[in-house]
């Protein structure tokens, strides 16, 4: 019971993990204009991310604008699409091959393969995680080169995104359930290659006595007829008048 409340706790952390990557992956708050010079007071706010880039007004009005042509897109935007993409679909399959391992689903119930699909899932959502995670680190590492960059004016500097800080939580989730997974799954595949008897927590009893299962056969006596028929032979001895032959 303990292994599977820990699977379940395991695949929930990467499943939540997988819908935090999904929403930063679509969130446009990945770069956001950054307030910094003589006038802090602006009427505009830009918003980039991966897939759009926004304008906010100081009126109200929300305008965004998908990206037309891939290609024309900068190279660390497009290979952050890319690993972003990347983490969600090794995200679902981590999720797939997690559910048909875990103790608690019927697939294949009684294999000793289900500790390898716990562990195969678990090693997914880890995978997930790290794509997150570099995605997000690599952004950031960017972002903070463009803002102390010296040559770039102030309009055109930004400032990190609440996608990408979703990202990193998202990431460390992520991680956090994969590992629980595997963990999980090696103290499940230890278990199963214990005898059946220590498995169920019940000593082995020792095999019963072979006397108990063929009792020994009765000793051997001769009729009571047959003890005086016999001839007495010429070196038989008698003892006040008894014979020896009459007690062999």
């Amino acid at each position: 019971m303990a292994s599977t409340a820990v699977q379940l706790l395991g695949f929930f952390l990467g499943l939540l993990g997988f819908v935090g990557t999904v929403v930063a992956t679509l969130l446009p708050h990945w770069r956001s204009s950054a307030y910094v010079g003589s006038n802090i007071i602006t009427t505009t706010a830009y918003m980039k991310g991966l897939w759009m880039e926004c304008v906010w007004q100081s009126t109200g009005i929300y305008q965004c604008e998908l990206y037309r042509s891939l290609l024309a897109l900068p190279r660390d935007l497009q290979a952050a699409r890319a690993l972003m993409v990347l983490s969600c679909v090794t995200s679902v399959l981590a999720s797939l091959v997690s559910v048909t391992g875990m103790k608690c689903t019927r697939f294949i119930r009684g294999s000793s393969i289900k500790s390898s699909l716990v562990l195969s899932g678990g090693i997914c959502f880890l995978c997930a995680g790290l794509l997150c995670l570099v995605t997000v680190s690599w952004t950031t590492n960017d972002v903070v080169i463009d803002f102390y960059d010296p040559f770039l004016p102030s309009g055109m500097k930004c400032e990190i995104g609440l996608a990408v800080y979703l990202g990193y939580a998202s990431a460390c989730v992520s991680l956090t359930g994969g590992m629980v997974l595997c963990g999980s799954s090696s103290s499940s595949s230890d278990r199963s290659r214990r005898p059946l008897h220590v498995q169920r927590g019940r000593p082995l009893s020792p095999p019963p006595a072979f006397n108990h299962i063929y009792p020994p056969a009765p000793p051997y006596k001769p009729p009571e007829a047959l003890k005086d028929n016999r001839a007495p032979s010429l070196c038989s001895l008698s003892s006040s008048g008894y014979r020896l032959n009459n007690y062999v």
